[in-house]
């Protein structure tokens, strides 16, 4: 299972503004591309682990602070599912 822990965390800490916006709308999720963009400027880099519920608390709030509380709450239901 760490294998695909590492691909999923490794998207994400690399991942563009396309790929955020084509996984937005594939899971239905309302975001902008400025949001998409600056989410990803956010997350390109952090090596962060959303299988951490401290790290991904952490991403989550400063997702909060860069596209609005509504998109942070939808981005974390899909890292949600990501994790199971």
């Amino acid at each position: 299972m760490k294998i695909f822990e590492n691909i999923i965390n490794h998207k994400i800490n690399t991942i563009t503004t396309d790929e955020l916006l084509k996984y937005a709308k594939q899971f239905h999720i309302k975001i902008t591309r400025q949001q998409a963009h600056d989410i990803a400027n956010y997350l390109r880099g952090r090596n962060i682990n959303i299988f951490n519920g401290t790290d991904r608390i952490m991403v989550i709030k400063e997702i909060a602070i860069i596209a609005g509380p509504e998109t942070a709450k939808e981005l974390n239901k899909l890292f949600v599912q990501f994790t199971k």
